[in-house]
């Protein structure tokens, strides 16, 4: 029995192998127009289960019966985002924080971005 039980888990696990590569969790580089790279990751889950015996018989031969199952599930989690400039980005997606987590994470964009405007409204004040 033993020996059929590994050979059929060795062909699941190895069925199981070809269904998840790496490309599964960081998939490849997607490059938009303006020379953002975009890189997709996600969350791979699988579950494996497998189970035999041999099954009595009146002839004296070897008899076995067994299953197995597998079940795969890949969920989109984030982008890694890497702009012209180097700037690199982890944009999340769903959950419960992401929209806060978002907002807290571009504060320091945002009042970059106003201190710029008001000094060059000041300059511009000062030239005038």
């Amino acid at each position: 029995m033993a020996e059929h039980l590994q050979g059929l888990l060795s062909s699941s696990m190895e069925k199981i192998r070809d269904l998840v590569d790496v490309n599964a969790i960081i998939g490849d580089p997607i490059t938009s127009p303006d020379g953002t790279i975009i890189i997709p990751v996600s969350k791979v889950t699988f579950g494996f289960v497998s189970g035999g015996s041999d099954i009595p018989a009146k002839a004296p031969k070897d008899v076995f019966a067994g299953g197995a199952g597998a079940g795969v599930t890949i969920k989109p989690q984030a982008f890694i985002v890497v702009q012209k400039d180097g700037d690199v980005k982890l944009l999340e997606i769903g959950g419960e924080n992401s929209f806060i987590d978002g907002l807290i994470t571009g504060v320091p964009d945002l009042i970059n971005k106003v201190k710029e405007v008001f000094g060059k409204i000041k300059d511009k004040d000062d030239e005038e």
